[in-house]
């Protein structure tokens, strides 16, 4: 189907369609309304990724637009103290770069119609696809739709080999000096598991964050609110499909308290290996982020936005559910030995960033 009939299909809907990238997967979604448009919405949708189609042109006009949302990205001091993070922290695997890419790749792009042709025929094929709906319909008529449609789709039998992260055996760091003045930036990242709904690791991990991290934590309230070092503090711990980072961040108002913020961190870091935390905190800390993953479902999109994520990590949508269970195995004396496990200096990467020296 042509584009500009793609458009006014969606127009008389009234329907939204977009679409995002992430390190692990690309999300396409149309968001209608009537259950009676469920046939014509899976047939159109099926004829634009099975007879999707773009030639060397479309692919020089569009590379532009890319490399300005790059610069874009980078514009921001935080996305290029996250930029260099990845790039430092990572040796091999793919995660070395963001979503978006390094700059050189960018600029290649409208040399590269042939690749592109390749990826879409690896990628864009049912074995690499996850069909998701959400809202009022009958299953079996959806199942019927599916197979009249997406039945004719045929696989690329192309298997993803990822190249593996050695080991980290070193304390690294890295420092980006940015060309105007701006407020100085921490970032403190380890190695950390990939997501799993078996194993406590990451689990463990969140609740970690929470408690030592997040607003209501000691060191926030020191750091942010009484002493006022920081304007913000923050743990981030993202679910990957493969091994990932464990990332600390901070916004400082003086460069000159970087180091004694890192230190302050990675003292905090030491408490959660030596000092359990009480079973009161940890049971109000599970029923917090328990409480807060139910509430990103309370809505159509919510539910949608969260199997896309989580079904994307494992294939199955059951993942949700135990990895719901499973904070609540998880105990004190876990915690101790997660910490103890990832948070080692050697398996550190610190990266600052501070601007506007001698301006």
């Amino acid at each position: 189907m042509p584009r500009e009939a793609y458009d006014n299909f969606l127009t008389k809907l009234g329907a939204g369609t977009n679409g995002y990238t992430t390190d692990d997967y690309t999300c396409y979604f149309v968001v209608f309304a009537g259950r009676e448009h469920l046939k014509d919405v899976v047939r159109v949708e099926a004829d634009r990724f099975i007879n999707l189609y773009f030639d060397e042109e479309m692919l020089k006009t569009e590379a532009p637009v890319i490399e300005g949302e790059y610069y874009s990205s980078v514009s921001n001091p935080f996305r290029r103290l996250y930029e260099l993070l990845r790039h430092t922290a990572f040796e091999k695997h793919p995660y070395k770069h963001t979503t978006l890419g390094y700059l050189e790749d960018i600029k290649d792009m409208p040399n590269e119609f042939a690749y592109s042709q390749l990826y879409k025929k690896r990628f864009y094929a049912p074995d690499n696809t996850i069909l998701l709906v959400v809202g009022d319909f009958n299953h079996e008529e959806l199942m019927t739709y599916v197979r009249q449609y997406y039945g004719p789709w045929k696989k690329s039998g192309y298997k993803l080999v990822t190249p593996t992260e050695p080991p980290q055996k070193k304390q690294k760091r890295a420092h980006y000096e940015w060309p105007t003045k701006t407020l100085p930036r921490l970032a403190i990242a380890f190695h950390g598991p990939a997501y799993s709904d078996t194993k406590i690791d990451k689990a463990a991990l969140d609740l970690l964050a929470e408690i030592y991290f997040s607003s209501r934590s000691p060191l926030y309230q020191k750091l942010v609110i009484d002493e006022q070092i920081c304007l913000s503090l923050n743990a981030s711990f993202p679910d990957r499909r493969d091994p990932y980072l464990l990332i600390f961040t901070a916004v400082l108002k003086e460069e000159k308290d970087l180091p004694l913020v890192e230190k302050a961190i990675f003292e905090e870091l030491n408490k959660a290996k030596t000092e359990p935390v009480s079973e009161k905190l940890l049971q109000d800390v599970k029923a917090n982020l328990k409480y807060s993953f139910l509430r990103a479902m309370e809505t159509t999109d919510g539910v949608a936005g969260t199997l896309a994520f989580y079904i994307n990590l494992t294939t199955d949508p059951g993942t949700v559910n135990r990895l719901f269970n499973l904070y609540e195995k998880i105990t004190p004396q876990d915690i101790q030995e997660i910490a103890k496990k990832y948070f080692t200096v050697n398996n550190s990467t610190v990266v600052t960033l501070t601007g506007g020296k001698g301006k």
